[in-house]
């Protein structure tokens, strides 16, 4: 017999202490500090602030202290803090031709004004364990690399984008409207498709990182249907200024300075009748070092506009309503983690329904046996009634094996012939 749940509290009280003392740990060991996660585990911290939507390093590493390392939690805890915070003002479009880079890399040309610079990256790294990091000693000493510090010697200089020289040639297409003050906010209005590129992006840029490189993945075994081989035309991370234009001033004012990884993924578009030509764009960007996510994003950011290019819809990454709509992390976590809460009533009538069907079952079940086993009798008696009527006939006919017999008057005996007297009298 299955019965309600009642009570909990205590439990769940409980519950917490648990959790509490599990992240913990052992308590003869050092505490892991949130400026320790905030120095040492960066990437985790930036994936935080990038799906969570908040550029804040310390609330993001103390997230992640409190989730226990679980990122999609510590994701969860963000957004639901940012909810509480005032909005004052929307800041200009980021100018990230002025970025203070650290790394910028492009996979289209090998020698491009401005150099390539690869930066702290494990492209090269040989993925062996490097068991000189478990020991117990301070590892301080890292002299900063040589171009960091030309690069910071010029504080002020922009930077080219290679693009911006085959876009001059006709190469390559445009940016777009990059003024345009009518910008949606998925943080304040719900989602509605078919959507604008700029609600395209911010849904990517929140979107799970994992699904996004999923879906990025996906486009380049063969599932779109636009253009060839994707280049990186340009990939570059640094420090970019945040400008707001405050209303009693009237012009922009900087406010202070975020990290972001860019990304540029170009591929040949066939054109159109109004379009010639010409390598069309997609576009990603994150918070911090998010590298793998701002390339993915920027794939299926192209792979997305297949309606604005007019291609054909073939495949789950330029669906809009799957990809959008799938995305999300927290969203996917709340449907199905919602499993694990109490769901009693629903079950009970999802018992009571399946035991009313296993009876109907059971009932049709007889009598279906029921009817096939008069039928079967049926034609059992039926069988026998032919067989019965069939020996019958077979009895009262000659056998085949016995010659016929003939009347004796019109068959001659063989003594007949020999007396002449009866053969001249017949």
């Amino acid at each position: 017999m299955y019965v309600a749940v009642k009570g909990g509290e205590k439990a769940i009280a409980n519950a917490h202490q648990y959790l509490a003392a599990e992240r913990r740990g052992d308590t003869a060991l050092p505490e892991l500090t949130v400026s320790q996660i905030k120095e040492q585990m960066r990437l985790a911290v930036d994936r935080v602030m990038t799906e969570g939507s908040l550029y804040d390093l310390d609330l993001a590493a103390l997230a992640l202290k409190q989730s226990r390392g679980d990122s999609i939690e510590a994701i969860f805890l963000l957004r639901a803090y940012r909810t509480t915070l005032p909005r004052f003002y929307t800041s200009t479009p980021l100018n990230t031709s002025a970025m203070q880079i650290t790394r910028r890399i492009s996979a289209a040309f090998k020698d491009m004004p401005g150099g390539q610079m690869l930066g702290p990256t494990f492209d090269y790294t040989h993925r062996l364990l490097d068991f000189s990091l478990a020991d117990d000693a301070t590892h301080n000493e890292f002299p900063p690399p040589t171009s960091i510090e030309e690069v910071s010697t010029n504080p002020n200089e922009e930077t080219p984008r290679i693009l911006d020289f085959l876009q001059s040639d006709g190469l390559v297409e445009g940016v777009g409207d990059t003024e345009s003050s009518q910008v949606g906010d998925i943080t304040r209005e719900p989602l509605e498709l078919p959507a604008g590129r700029d609600i395209r992006l911010q849904k990517l840029t929140r979107a799970d990182e994992g699904f996004v490189l999923a879906m990025g993945y996906s486009t380049q075994r063969g599932f779109k249907n636009s253009g060839g081989h994707p280049f990186a035309g340009e990939i570059r991370s640094g420090s970019v200024a945040v400008e707001i234009i405050p209303e009693e001033l009237g012009f922009p004012i900087t406010i202070g300075d975020i990290t972001v990884t860019e990304s540029e993924i170009v591929s040949i578009y066939d054109g159109s009748e109004e379009t010639p030509p010409q390598f069309s764009r997609g576009y990603g960007i994150t918070f911090g070092s998010g590298e793998r996510k701002a390339i993915s994003m920027a794939l299926v950011d192209r792979a997305l506009r297949c309606n604005e290019l007019k291609e054909d819809i073939i495949a789950p990454a330029q669906d809009e309503e799957f990809v959008l709509m799938h995305s999300d992390n927290i969203e996917a976590t709340g449907f199905v983690e919602h499993l694990k809460l109490p769901h009693h009533v629903d079950f009970q009538s999802e018992l009571d329904i399946l035991r009313r069907l296993r009876s109907n079952w059971t009932a049709n079940k007889a009598k279906r046996e029921a009817t096939e086993m008069a039928a079967s009798q049926t034609q059992s008696q039926v069988s026998q009634q032919t067989s019965s009527k069939a020996s019958a006939e077979d009895s009262a006919k000659p056998s085949q094996h016995e010659p016929p017999q003939v009347p004796a008057q019109t068959v001659p005996h063989s003594d007949q012939y020999k007396n002449p007297a009866v053969k001249g009298a017949a």
